[in-house]
């Protein structure tokens, strides 16, 4: 009867041996199969000397075994809900930086300006000098009120009104001053020897380019143009008014590139020490370029698709290698199940 039961045992491990045969994956798991044959085969014939294992001990490591292997699954299956989360979120605020983009300001230091055109409105007054100075230097008016030196770059020209087309504007275009680091201005006098007005203030407007003016083909339409583009502002008679020019280039969505003028003003009364005064007006205006620095504003996309796509491989990775290791963790899981299963079998073959 007893060499029934080893035949049978030797049987049962053939069999084994022929199953494993069969499965040549199992192969690469051959030092573990050992140690878990070593494990099985001290779980069936204990060790005299030991005498202490017992089947309830295996059972409880593998418990642990197993219950730690869960533990792990579900912290890497967090891991990956973060992780597409992650992503998610990156493609969104790309789309979203991709619609809302960040202005951007920087400055360019010139030496010259390309001089701008002055574009004045004096009605019925008439112009009576205008000089280049340098280093803010205005000398003392020797004749205020009385026609004078025009060193100025001047022309007239008449165009009809862009907003009404109907009105006739006489306008007066004198060149601006270019040379920054010299300090140059441009001061002009006018008079005015009467009004039917309470006060009495002459419009202007400034452009990007005298030079542009110059070789226009229809200046006319040239200066409808400018009306429609820059804004206007006056200045006042009785005071002596100083313009500081400053220039913003705005670059368009569309590449285009637009020019406006900000203005710092300043305004001083003038005393009419004249000798004879008189009810005519007089007006005095400078201006010049308050810095030598041209601002440039441009919309700029603060997102970066080399960084999103860095940040989605890395993710992905992430993911890549969670799922391995879920995917082993499972496998593992099914191999300590059939262990235990072979475990219990040998324990009831020998009971």
């Amino acid at each position: 009867m007893l060499r029934q039961e080893i035949s049978t045992s030797y049987q049962e491990l053939s069999e084994d041996v022929e199953h494993i045969a069969e499965h040549p994956e199992l192969v690469e798991e051959g030092e573990e199969e050992d140690e878990d044959q070593e494990d099985t085969s001290s779980a069936i014939l204990p060790d005299s000397e030991s005498g202490t294992s017992s089947p309830s001990v295996h059972f409880s490591k593998t418990c642990l075994k197993n219950v730690f292997s869960v533990i792990l699954l579900f912290i890497y299956l967090l891991l990956m809900a973060v992780a597409v989360f992650l992503v998610y979120q990156t493609i969104t605020d790309f789309r979203e930086k991709l619609k809302h983009p960040v202005m951007s300001v920087s400055y360019k230091e010139v030496p010259l300006y390309d001089a701008p055109g002055i574009a004045l409105y004096p009605g019925k007054a008439q112009l009576l000098s205008c000089k280049h100075h340098y280093y803010d230097h205005i000398p003392p008016l020797i004749n205020p009120g009385q026609p004078g030196e025009i060193e100025c770059t001047t022309q007239r020209i008449n165009y009809t009104d862009p907003f009404t087309n109907q009105t006739m504007k006489h306008a007066l275009i004198v060149q601006g001053p270019r040379d920054v680091k010299k300090r140059e201005l441009v001061f002009l006098q006018f008079h005015l020897n009467e009004t039917d007005q309470d006060f009495s203030a002459i419009d202007y407007l400034l452009f990007s380019s005298f030079q542009e003016f110059l070789n226009s083909p229809d200046k006319a339409e040239f200066m409808k143009d400018c009306e429609s583009s820059y804004s206007s502002w006056k200045f006042s008679g009785g005071f002596r008014t100083w313009v500081k020019m400053s220039l913003v280039k705005t670059k368009e969505e569309d590449g285009s590139e637009t020019v406006e003028f900000k203005q710092e003003t300043s305004v001083v009364n003038y005393i009419d020490q004249r000798h004879k005064p008189a009810s005519d007006q007089l007006f005095f205006v400078v201006f010049e370029w308050k810095d030598p620095f041209i601002q440039k504003v441009q919309d700029i996309v603060t997102a970066n698709p080399w960084n999103m796509i860095a940040l989605l491989c890395g993710i992905f990775l992430a993911l890549f290698k969670a799922t391995d290791f879920a995917k082993l963790s499972v496998k593992w899981m099914i191999k300590i199940r059939r262990r235990h299963l072979k475990r219990s079998q040998a324990m009831n073959h020998i009971t």
